[in-house]
């Protein structure tokens, strides 16, 4: 018997019992538990499971009255754990995990109820978006920062951050990794054990402020994927790693561009210096230096000025510089001092706004859209749009439920990295690139739009009918380049207009966006657009 269906087997041989923390629920139905007095004393019901628990209940879902195993369909079982969510709301409480088991055709659930209302969130949450060249350190040194322990010298601590088994196997990053800590007035809250997503939900719900980062691949083959981390989510800080052994090579280079492009102010940190001495160490920060300047950024070395000039100064021009070791933990307490006290830059005012950067799907709940919250917020039981799909047209669905590090929300704000569930659209109707608007929104999407484009590095000239893939939001699509004049060259600003190969988007005048085709890149902003027909 695995230990998750132990779970069901003892709630099913407890019992409900009239002191007992334990209730069966064959199925719960708007149109039936939340009409009249029936939401009043069902909420009292759930309040009383929870003093008997002692701050927690155990809702077993899809059973009989007296324990059998009836199991119903997914679209029922999702209704009732939105009526049980609601039903917690109002005795202040929540939901804080589900598990299921299929039963013949249809699902059963244990739902474990705590006391306390959702949380609700910081508005000082910042998002920090990790770069730096393959073997420079950046998921150990965000795997130290996490959980405060120091890496064993193998890459422990990276490990916590590698969602592939193969990533794990091969030391290396293949796709977008996330982790959270936070801090209260104690100092940092650090993830105890790394293994368990209960962690990151307890992390979430006990700091004061929350730091999440978005960890890139520093593998030169999956530049394409560090493009989408860097530009597709809604980012406030960019941290750039260049490894003391190392120094910076042609990928620092070339992901430090990409921040500039993105105007993200950025943080270089020196990682590895327990393995190099102290000259070493001073020559990889003249370069780090010299690299900055050749860019047009003023380097700010935070053991000569301290955290304070670091706060006060970093933006468009002023990069702090921080020596580390996730070794030795040398320098990650500066790194806390920073994460906890710089402010946030990204959230943005109006409507909300979302581009989906991954979709999955989870039994008993469904389809789920993750990504950034853009700008705006989003609750559950909004009406959205979803779209445009390949013919162009929207989509209307529902907000089922939200989460953010597995810790279930009702509110998320602009900045917040999070998984919505959506009913009235499947997971596989669900695609990167794709935007969630408000259900009165009147979007139109776009296929072709004009742009200021400046060509970073091309060997020769761009010319008509220039393929590169566009990276716009969560956008990754090849696009055909028409420039004004016909040409543009290395190191050329210019107007191109830009036609998507293969379907619209959701375009808007001003956003920024990265191209790159082979070796060839360049930054670009959207100036016009053309609404699809």
């Amino acid at each position: 018997m695995s230990r998750d269906r132990a779970l069901l087997e003892r709630a099913l041989e407890r019992g409900e019992q009239d002191g007992g923390n334990i209730e069966f629920k064959e199925r719960l139905l708007r149109n039936v538990h939340l009409e009249g007095g029936r939401r009043e004393s069902l909420a009292a019901q759930l309040r009383h499971r929870v003093l008997s628990g002692d701050g927690e209940a155990t809702y077993v879902v899809g059973v009989t009255d007296d324990g059998g195993l009836a199991g119903i369909d997914p679209d029922s079982f999702s209704e009732s754990m939105d009526v049980l969510s609601l039903l917690a709301e109002e005795a202040d409480a929540h939901i804080d995990d589900v598990q299921t088991w299929g039963v013949g055709e249809g699902l059963v659930g244990v739902a474990t109820i705590r006391e306390g209302a959702v949380l609700e969130t910081d508005d000082e949450h910042i998002v920090v978006g990790t770069a730096g060249h393959v073997d420079h350190g950046k998921s150990t040194l965000i795997g130290s920062l996490v959980t405060g322990n120091a890496d064993d010298g193998d890459g422990a601590t990276r490990a916590f951050l590698d969602v592939q088994p193969h990533e794990v196997e091969r030391g290396l990053s293949a796709d977008l990794s996330y982790a959270v800590y936070g801090f209260d007035d104690d100092g940092p809250v650090h993830v105890r054990n790394p293994n368990r997503k209960q962690e990151r939900a307890r992390v979430v719900e006990e700091a004061d402020r929350l730091v999440s980062f978005v960890d890139t691949v520093g593998h030169e083959p999956w530049l394409r994927t560090t493009i989408r981390g860097l530009v597709g989510q809604k980012l406030d800080y960019g941290l750039l790693v260049v490894a003391a052994d190392d120094g910076p090579t042609r990928t620092t280079r070339e992901h430090l561009g990409v921040l500039l492009a993105t105007e993200l102010p950025t943080i270089v940190v020196i990682t590895k210096t327990d393995v190099v001495d102290d000259e070493r160490v001073e020559a990889v920060e003249r370069e780090v230096e010299r690299l900055l300047r050749e860019v047009g950024k003023s380097p700010l070395r935070v053991a000569r000025h301290g955290v304070d000039a670091a706060v006060a100064e970093i933006g468009d021009t002023v990069v702090p510089i921080v020596e580390t070791s996730a070794l030795t933990m040398d320098g990650l307490e500066t790194l806390d001092e920073l994460f906890d006290r710089l402010p946030k830059t990204g959230a943005e005012d109006g409507e909300f706004r979302m581009y989906v950067d991954r979709s999955y799907s989870v039994t008993g709940v469904g389809a789920v859209a993750s990504g950034t919250v853009m700008a705006g917020e989003v609750e559950a039981g909004d009406e959205l749009l979803l779209g445009p799909m390949p013919d162009g047209r929207f989509r209307q669905v529902e907000v089922r439920s939200i989460e953010m590090h597995y810790h279930r929300v009702d509110t998320a704000q602009a900045g917040r990295i999070v998984g919505i569930a959506l009913k009235g659209v499947t997971e596989s109707a669900i695609e990167r690139g794709m935007v969630l608007l408000p259900a009165d929104a009147d979007p139109s999407p776009v296929r072709e739009f004009e742009a200021e484009v400046m060509v970073l590095n091309h060997p020769t000239r761009i010319g008509d009918g220039y393929e590169p893939v566009i990276h716009l939001e969560t956008i990754g699509e090849a696009a055909r380049f028409t420039p004004d004049n016909g040409r543009l060259l290395p190191g050329d600003t210019g107007t191109t207009r830009v036609r998507f190969k293969f379907r619209p988007y959701l375009v808007e005048e001003g956003q920024k966006f990265v191209f790159r085709e082979g070796r060839s890149k360049g930054v670009g902003t959207v100036t016009e657009v053309y609404p699809a027909d």
